[in-house]
């Protein structure tokens, strides 16, 4: 499918592997170049080998999403060596599951902060590249989970509030052509997720409450993405779209 990327640059967040890495395929296949960027190097390193191997434009830098200053790192290196930012996915995000009455205010800062603070951190970075040529993407990697789920509350949280910062987003910058749109997954079914020792009972949970008899590749988040990046999603923007298999239940 074409969707007229060629010659756009995409920033994505988290995208050393699994979700971010599919978008960064997805939308590379698209024409555009393409900006890894991740906490951990090795994964940035290896991503962006894989990237250029495949025959596509793409630069890495590893940074810290909860740091400004990295961020900005980042946003330079992408002008520098592409001259622009024109989509931003804003993918990077973790769990760290306890109950609420056990909850540290660690996990609690950790998770808000990566998720939020880093969409906020980002987005800023990205912006005046998008309203200086009039054009922009900004796609949020929330989840179904911004509905509710035990144990989540922080997780939960944050991916409701990335929900609203998209809304609000949209509303801002919809007069410079830039749209704001969310992506929420349901249960995708990665290395990370494989290797939980409650793989079995969630894959079960899943499978019993949603349509779809299967759970998520990250290639259906990365092809949603790719969607709402292109110029046929210019008129959507403040909406969340839900990849999910038809699951909305916790």
């Amino acid at each position: 499918m074409d969707y007229q990327l060629s010659g756009k640059v995409a920033f994505i967040t988290g995208s050393g592997r699994g979700i971010g890495l599919a978008c960064a395929f997805a939308l590379a296949r698209e024409g555009a170049r393409i900006v890894v960027t991740d906490i951990n190097p090795q994964a940035v390193e290896n991503a962006t080998s894989q990237l250029k191997d495949a025959g596509h434009e793409a630069i890495g830098v590893a940074a810290d999403v909860c740091s400004k200053p990295q961020v900005g790192a980042v946003a330079d290196a992408a002008i520098a060596s592409f001259g622009s930012i024109d989509i931003l996915v804003n993918n990077a995000g973790f769990t760290r599951d306890k109950y609420l009455t056990k909850m540290p205010e660690s996990d609690w800062d950790a998770v808000v902060d990566t998720i939020l603070k880093g969409a906020y951190h980002c987005t800023q970075a990205a912006l005046p590249s998008m309203m200086e040529r009039r054009w922009g993407r900004v796609i949020n990697i929330a989840s179904r989970a911004h509905l509710g789920n035990p144990g989540q509350t922080n997780y939960s949280a944050a991916k409701a509030g990335l929900i609203g910062f998209t809304r609000s987003l949209a509303f801002e910058q919809g007069k410079f052509n830039i749209t704001a749109n969310a992506v929420a997954p349901g249960l995708v079914e990665t290395p990370l997720v494989r290797s939980l020792e409650t793989y079995e009972m969630l894959r079960t949970n899943a499978l019993a409450r949603q349509p779809v008899q299967r759970l998520g590749a990250v290639e259906d988040i990365a092809n949603a993405v790719a969607f709402l990046a292109s110029d046929g999603a210019g008129f959507i923007t403040g909406e969340t779209l839900h990849v999910t298999g038809g699951r909305y239940s916790s």
